[in-house]
This record gives structure tokens, C-alpha cells and sequence, in this order.
């Protein structure tokens, strides 16, 4: 099987080789923008899978697809929410949101070869992508949350929450008043309900406001540290593989 990796990230395309080739999987080539995609495509015979960033450094990945014909196997690594994301599902198209996780990445492997023997064509239309990506669908996010007090129901609205956090396989909010509440939740589904203008995902633990950051100072390997109004029990740190979307996204 022929795999190449689109990243323009050095450091995120080098672990994804690693922990594919923990499954047996061997990467011809790692390509790092628009540019340098198009010219190998043109001169090299298309694998098999594709792994395959949307932004990269000089435009959106799709502009390689504008220029070629592409039949080989996509699946997406992204930091886009997933709320753009409905519609990689067609065309057996697969994504990954950022920083990937290694059992995700295995589910999506496994999905891809059982596909394969079946010989199911692949057919990539990226309109209804694109569409999504550039002007995102208009829709309902969460204005409030209930959380349990005791024996009572406490109403928080979303202005008053600073974060979201998971901590021992349990998911809190974080109010500017500095306190924590239990939710009955996931991180995951979390994706989906918050306005993502207003909420970023730093890495895989912590949803921050945007209104609730004070500071953002340099960090160990590549990374930042944000500092909000009042939560203090641990540090928030934005994953380096999110630090260039989470930049885009405070502009």
C-alpha cells in the first residue's frame, strides 16, 4: 500500500509517520503545501491513502484537487471543528481532528482497508466541503448549561463560563465566579454545542473563552500558555499541533 502524508507542519506529519508505520503502514513521501503537492501528483504515480491536512502554509489543501485528478483514498487531519465537517462523510471520505489520537487513527485505518477489498470506487466531490469550510452552516449553539447543586438544578450561562475541562474521566465547566460544576458530557459532544467563535479546543482536555483570557506567554516545545481570569488548579497549555489554528482563530 502507497501512503503519502500532506502536513505543513513538520512535527505533526513526523508523528503521524511514526504512528502509522506502529501499524505496519510505510509512508512514501511527505509533501508540505499547495505547491509542492501539485508538482508531485504531476510527476509520480497517486497512492493508495492520502493523509491530508486542510490549511496548509500557501492555501487550502483543496486547491490540489482544483488542479488534479485525484482518485486515491483521503483521509482529512484537521483542526476545523467537526461542526464543518459533516460533510466528509460522503464519498467514504474520513477525517481526524487534531492532535490525533492514536486509537482514532487506528479506527480509521481499519475502515479504509475493509474498504478496500470490497473495491469500493472513490469519488471525490470537495464542493460541498468547501462550502461548509469557507461559509460554515448557520445553526443553534448552546446559550446555557444545567449543572447539578445538591439536590437543585443550577441554570450557567455561557458567558459566564471561562472553560471547559476533563479531569479524571470527568468533564467541568468553569465559571468567572471560580467555580467548577460536574457536567453529564463529554469534551467530544461539547464540539458541536459551543459557538466556535467564542470557544476554542487547545488540546484534547480544555475548551477555552476567548473573553476569558488574560495573558498568553511563550511555552516549552513550541507551545503557549494561556492564562484566563480565575481558573488556576492546573496549566492551560494550547497543544503545538493547534498553536497555528488557535492563532487564526484569535484573529
Amino acid at each position: 500500500m502507497k501512503v503519502i502524508i500532506i502536513e505543513d507542519e513538520k512535527p505533526s506529519a513526523r508523528r503521524l509517520k511514526r504512528m502509522l508505520e506502529s501499524f505496519n503502514m510505510q509512508t512514501q513521501v511527505m509533501l508540505h503545501s499547495v505547491e509542492e503537492s501539485i508538482e508531485w501528483f504531476q510527476n509520480n504515480e497517486h497512492p493508495d491513502l492520502i493523509f491530508l491536512d486542510i490549511q496548509l502554509s500557501d492555501g487550502l489543501s483543496f486547491e490540489i484537487f482544483d488542479t488534479i485528478d485525484i482518485r486515491s483514498a483521503v483521509i482529512f487531519t484537521t483542526a476545523y471543528d467537526e461542526y464543518a465537517l459533516q460533510a466528509f462523510k460522503l464519498n467514504s471520505i474520513d477525517y481526524l481532528l487534531k492532535p490525533i489520537d492514536e486509537n482514532e487513527l487506528e479506527i480509521a485505518v481499519k475502515k479504509y482497508q475493509d474498504r478496500v477489498p470490497q473495491k469500493q470506487a472513490v469519488t471525490l466531490d470537495f464542493n460541498d466541503i468547501k462550502k461548509l469550510l469557507v461559509n460554515p452552516i448557520d445553526r443553534e449553539y448552546k446559550k446555557r448549561f444545567s449543572v447539578k447543586v445538591g439536590q437543585h438544578l443550577k441554570l450557567i450561562n455561557i458567558d459566564d463560563i471561562e472553560c471547559f475541562y476533563s479531569e479524571n474521566k470527568g468533564t467541568y465547566l468553569h465559571t468567572t465566579q471560580g467555580r467548577n460544576y460536574l457536567l453529564d458530557t463529554t469534551l467530544e459532544h461539547l464540539e458541536n454545542e459551543l459557538e466556535p467563535q467564542t470557544f476554542f479546543r487547545i488540546n484534547r482536555k480544555f475548551f477555552v473563552n476567548i473573553n476569558a483570557i488574560k495573558d498568553m506567554v511563550s511555552y516549552t516545545n513550541s507551545r503557549l500558555q494561556i492564562k484566563l481570569g480565575s481558573y488556576n488548579e492546573q496549566n492551560v497549555i494550547v497543544a503545538r499541533e493547534r498553536v497555528k489554528d488557535f492563532k487564526v482563530w484569535l484573529e
